[in-house]
């Protein structure tokens, strides 16, 4: 069972987990990146100035865009070959391999930082923290990002409720803590405002690549796409254009010990 959400069905977990190569095209245009002020936290965790940076679970290389900004060398890690493809042909200054965060193709004491977005709920993390503490030099540091919903405007909070389906779970949903470990110094938290400007075309798009709905039937996935729609026609924040869609980023950051 997965340390890190404990009483939830293997099945539907795994399931979840690997859903996202079916849409990683639409993953790669939809979903959003994350602020560099969040990566820059993260990575300020590390004893010394991060060079070689790890991108672990990368998907299409929304952690990794953000991180060769900030002027690092960056090797992204993914076990999905469609996702990882998105990854390659946008980013060419990323070093791609395929591998899991419990069996990470690195050396040990390779990298200053390992980074990982939107991912850290999906790991085996009594095997991933003894990996990603082998690949870290020491003083090094690994941070956790998560992009959510800001559900303090109201209407986001109100769409989230009506596409809940029928897989949908909590696990680290409520972005308070992450279990520790004794590889690592006591994890740090810091919150990060961030927007994405959406329609509500792309926000529907943004919608039905959660794994949530991929994993749905057809006909459930169709139905709460579509009133995710009606919803967003008729809301007047959303109605007409162009929106902010409010985001707050969540990072934890832990330094190896």
């Amino acid at each position: 069972m997965n340390s890190s959400t404990p009483g939830i069905e293997p099945g539907l977990h795994a399931r979840r987990a690997a859903s996202f190569g079916a849409k990683a095209a639409d993953y790669a245009a939809h979903r959003p990146d994350y602020p560099e002020k969040a990566l820059a936290w993260g990575l300020a965790g590390a004893a010394a100035t991060p060079r070689r940076v790890l991108d672990l679970a990368a998907g299409t290389g929304k952690v990794s865009e953000g991180l060769l900004t900030l002027g690092v060398e960056v090797t992204a890690v993914e076990p999905d070959e469609k996702m990882l493809a998105e990854l390659t042909k946008a980013l060419p200054g990323v070093t791609p391999l395929i591998g899991t965060a419990e069996e990470i193709p690195l050396p040990d004491g390779s990298v200053d930082a390992v980074l990982v977005g939107q991912a850290v709920h999906w790991f085996d993390l009594d095997r991933a923290y003894p990996e990603m503490a082998r690949v870290l030099k020491p003083g090094g540091v690994v941070a956790a990002l998560w992009n959510h919903d800001d559900e303090s405007a109201g209407w986001l909070a109100e769409l989230n409720a009506l596409i809940k389906t029928s897989m949908s779970r909590r696990w680290l949903s409520d972005y308070e803590s992450l279990p520790e470990h004794e590889a690592f110094e006591p994890f740090e938290k810091k919150t990060f405002g961030h927007k994405q400007p959406r329609t509500a075309e792309t926000l529907v798009a943004t919608l039905a690549t959660h794994s949530h709905i991929l994993v749905a039937t057809a006909e459930e996935r169709e139905a709460k796409l579509r009133a995710a729609r009606e919803f967003l026609d008729r809301n007047p924040e959303t109605a007409s254009g162009e929106f902010d869609l409010p985001i707050t980023t969540t990072v934890f950051r832990a330094r190896k010990r």
